[in-house]
C-alpha cells in the first residue's frame, strides 16, 4: 500500500530535472549492441543529469526501467538510435543500437556532463549551498542535438506542462518510428523533419496543439539543418539563430541551449513561475519579475542556469495563491 501511494515529485523538482532512477541490478543481455564504458571523474547522478531530457512520465523517447537503466532514443545525423545507460559502481555503461549507435556512444561523455565543470560554481546563498551539498551528482548534460529539444519546447509555450507532455507523447507515438534494438515497449524515435511537415492540421488539433505552436514547429523543421548547425556555436550565438524563426523567443531558445549545449549561464526568462520561485528562495519576494530574478542571480554570472536548477531542486517555493490553471483540450472542440 505504501508503494501505491508514494508521494509524487513536486513541480519544482520536475522543472529542476530530477528523475528517480532505481539502483542497478543485473539484467540479461538482449540483442547485440555497441558498448562503451566510462569512469566519471566525480559523483554522477543519472537521474539528475538526464532528467531534463524527459518530457513527462509518458515520454516515448525516454524511459527508466526497474533495473536502473535509463533508455533514450534520438534522431542523430547518422540516423535513429537507441541508447541505454546504467551506472554500476564507479563505472557507467552505455549500449546503443541502430544507425545512430556510434554517434550516440561517441557523445556519451558529454551527455553525462563531461564537458561541464561543477567546480566552477560557488554558492552565494545558504539554500543553494545546502542543495548543492545534497546533490553532488548534478552535472549539466550536452546532447549535441537541437531539434529534439526545440520541438517539445515549442509545444510547451503558453500551456501547462501536462498539456505539452500529452501533445509530445501523442505526436511522437503517432508519427515517429519504433525505437531500434531491445528498447522497452512503446518507445519511439521522434519524427524526422519531413514527417513533421506532413502532419495534417487535424492531427495537431487532436493532440491539443493550437495553430500558433503548430506553425512555429513547421517553420522550424523547414530550416532544421541550419538550426542543427547552431550546436557548434557559442550559446548566445545559437540562441540568436534560433530566435530568427518567428515564434521562437528567449524562453524557448534558453530551454533548448540548456540541453543541446549544456549552457551553464543561459537562464530562462519569460517563464510564468521561475522568477517568483527564485525571488522567494533568495529574497522572500514571491512577486519578483524577470528583471528582479536576473538581479538576484547576478552573483552567479557564468553559472546562472545551474543556480536556478539548484533552487528548483531545493523545493522551496511560495504557497499557491490561485487555483491551478485548468486544462483545455482543444481536440474535443
Amino acid at each position: 500500500m505504501a508503494g501505491r501511494f508514494a508521494p509524487r515529485p513536486t513541480r519544482t523538482k520536475v522543472r529542476g530535472g530530477q528523475v528517480a532512477v532505481p539502483g542497478a541490478i543485473p539484467r540479461p543481455a538482449s540483442g547485440p549492441g555497441r558498448v562503451r564504458t566510462l569512469a566519471p571523474d566525480g559523483p554522477l547522478d543519472l537521474g539528475l543529469v538526464l532528467g531534463p531530457l524527459r518530457r513527462g512520465p509518458g515520454d516515448p523517447t525516454f524511459r527508466v526501467t526497474p533495473d536502473g537503466s535509463v533508455w533514450r532514443t534520438s534522431r542523430t545525423p547518422a540516423g535513429p538510435g537507441t541508447l541505454r545507460v546504467v551506472a554500476r559502481g564507479a563505472e557507467v555503461r552505455g549500449e546503443a543500437w541502430g544507425p545512430g549507435a556510434e554517434w550516440l556512444l561517441d557523445r556519451l561523455p558529454e551527455l553525462l556532463g563531461a564537458a561541464d565543470d561543477p567546480e566552477a560554481f560557488t554558492p552565494r546563498h545558504r539554500l543553494v549551498a545546502v542543495t548543492r551539498h545534497r546533490r553532488p551528482g548534478l552535472r549539466l548534460t550536452r546532447t549535441g542535438l537541437v531539434m529534439e529539444s526545440l520541438i517539445p519546447s515549442i509545444l510547451e509555450q503558453k500551456v501547462t506542462t501536462d498539456e505539452a507532455y500529452r501533445a509530445w507523447r501523442l505526436l511522437v507515438r503517432r508519427f515517429g518510428e519504433i525505437a531500434p534494438g531491445p528498447a522497452p515497449g512503446g518507445m519511439c524515435v521522434m519524427p524526422e523533419p519531413r514527417t513533421w511537415e506532413l502532419i495534417p492540421s487535424w492531427e495537431w488539433h487532436r493532440a491539443g496543439v493550437d495553430d500558433k505552436r503548430a506553425s512555429t514547429v513547421l517553420r522550424a523543421v523547414r530550416v532544421a539543418a541550419r538550426l542543427e548547425e547552431s550546436v557548434r556555436m557559442e550559446p548566445p550565438a545559437a540562441r540568436a539563430r534560433l530566435e530568427v524563426v518567428p515564434g521562437i523567443g528567449p524562453w524557448t531558445s534558453a530551454e533548448v541551449v540548456q540541453r543541446s549545449h549544456g549552457a551553464a549561464d543561459e537562464v530562462t526568462v519569460g517563464d510564468v513561475h521561475l522568477p517568483g520561485i527564485v525571488g522567494w528562495a533568495l529574497a522572500g519576494d514571491r512577486d519578483a519579475d524577470d528583471a528582479e530574478m536576473l538581479r538576484l542571480l547576478e552573483p552567479y554570472a557564468g553559472q546562472r542556469h545551474r543556480a536556478a536548477r539548484l533552487i528548483l531542486l531545493s523545493g522551496r517555493v511560495p504557497a499557491r495563491r490561485v487555483p491551478k490553471m485548468p486544462l483545455w483540450d482543444i481536440g474535443r472542440l
